[in-house]
């Protein structure tokens, strides 16, 4: 019998019995559990359970909401399901560096990320020839300060018109309105070309170098109306010298940004990912 996967993220006050109740659920819909996470922010007093669990296929997402409606309601939970088989949809979004895009159309080619993309979008057109190459459908939308509402409507139909699940601003330089912002809250990530919250603003690295720092990194984080204060998902550091230029810190840092992108992504679409006010919980395995 074939069998279908499913990610159950529950959130809620911490109290006994919890995890005891929701696994006695999935046992009784024959549910097999390949992963279980769990934690108490001891500061909130929130429990996250993250659990990835096969099931028979004539077990749907439907009946699974079912199985656990007396958990959620029990404990006053939020509870989320998703059936990890099917392929998520995102769009990427870009200005003119086009690394942190690369990689991860790399990544999505061997397998290491899975996802579709169903658009890319930029301000400017450089990207196209990567676009057409990897026959994805691409978007020059021009951004001024006359048409940014006009353009931000015209995502916004795209979103809801490809039923992504996830914009990835993959170095894309232009703010999104709060508007823009508070409506896809938790749906679109960004990587910002430092290590938050030090050094905002657009040249990071260089105000980095003029400092003398000896580590420099990147961020991954949810977007949100406070400009570059979302919660973190993803971070990663590197030592850097005396010796090295601005341009070698720049260079450092697309790698860097690379990696730490994808990684956010990954963990996003792989629902490990939980919110926790202006923070995050992220089990990575």
């Amino acid at each position: 019998m074939s069998e279908t996967t499913f990610i159950l993220r529950f959130t809620c006050v911490d109290q006994p019995g919890i995890v005891s109740t929701v696994t006695s659920a999935l046992a009784s819909r024959g549910a097999n559990i390949v992963e279980a996470n769990q934690f108490c922010d001891r500061k909130t007093n929130q429990f996250f359970l993250r659990v990835a669990v096969r099931v028979p296929e004539n077990i749907d997402k439907a009946a699974l909401e079912l199985a656990m409606s007396p958990a959620v309601d029990r404990f006053k939970m939020r509870l989320k399901v998703e059936d990890f088989s099917r392929q998520p949809k995102i769009i990427i979004m870009v200005s003119r560096f086009d690394h942190a895009l690369l990689h991860l159309l790399y990544q999505i080619k061997v397998g290491w990320l899975d996802a579709e993309v169903v658009a890319i979008v930029s301000n400017h057109a450089d990207s196209q020839g990567v676009a057409d190459h990897e026959g994805i459908p691409f978007h020059h939308w021009p951004i001024t300060k006359q048409n940014k509402l006009e353009q931000e409507a015209k995502l916004s139909e795209l979103i809801e018109s490809t039923n992504a699940e996830l914009v990835v601003l993959a170095r894309y330089m232009q703010v999104l309105t709060d508007e823009m912002s508070s409506k896809f809250f938790g749906m679109i990530i960004n990587i910002h070309h430092s290590f938050l919250p030090s050094f905002k603003g657009a040249k990071p690295y260089h105000q980095a170098h003029d400092r003398g720092v000896k580590l420099i990194g990147a961020t991954a984080h949810y977007v949100t109306p406070d400009l570059d204060e979302g919660p973190i998902i993803e971070q990663e550091t590197e030592r850097v010298n005396h010796g090295m230029t601005a341009e070698d810190f720049v260079a450092t840092g697309r790698d860097i940004e690379s990696r730490v992108l994808a990684r956010a992504v990954k963990y996003h679409l792989e629902g490990r990912v939980m919110l926790n006010d202006n923070s995050t919980v992220v089990f990575t395995s």
